[in-house]
């Protein structure tokens, strides 16, 4: 049998209350299950509800994007970068490394300073979730690995 589309609205603070992301006012997120296209700690929450179903969900740091990891954070002298280019802090780049994007947290003369870790490691989140709709992935969506229509990936 296939997997599930589950398709849901959500509202994700931290445990303070700060607004980090919202799909209110937009489109829900739609999800093939199992395929890792959210984070672990609320896909197994969602897998107990259905239409309609409204839930509080906390997940932490270490069920969502990891602890902060030190190894991650290094000097890069400002030379490694293109020249003439304006550097700033909160800047974001990838590198030749695969699936890792890098943020500059701090620029110290000819020293930038880098944090290749998820912007949200380290983060416990609560994610406030109202279920849309949940159906039966197609055949072509379990076979390209991701959601086709409403919400999902479409094919042009």
């Amino acid at each position: 049998m296939n997997p599930r589309v589950v398709t849901f609205h959500y509202k994700l603070t931290d445990k303070e209350g700060n607004e980090i992301d919202s799909s209110q006012g937009s489109h829900p997120l739609s999800y093939l299950e199992g395929t890792g296209q959210i984070i672990s700690g609320l896909e197994d929450e969602i897998k107990s509800m259905n239409a309609g179903d409204k839930k509080v969900i906390s997940v932490s740091a270490d069920n969502a994007y990891g602890q902060k990891n030190p190894e991650l954070v290094f000097d890069v002298p400002k030379s490694q970068f293109p020249e003439g280019e304006e550097l700033s802090i909160g800047m974001m780049f990838q590198t030749d490394e695969p699936d890792t994007v890098y943020t500059i947290t701090d620029i110290k003369g000819e020293s930038v300073i880098v944090d290749g870790n998820h912007p949200l490691a380290g983060v416990d989140l609560i994610f406030d979730v109202q279920i849309i709709n949940i159906r039966t992935a197609t055949d072509e969506e379990v076979s390209h690995g991701h959601v086709h229509g409403e919400g999902g990936h479409h094919h042009h």
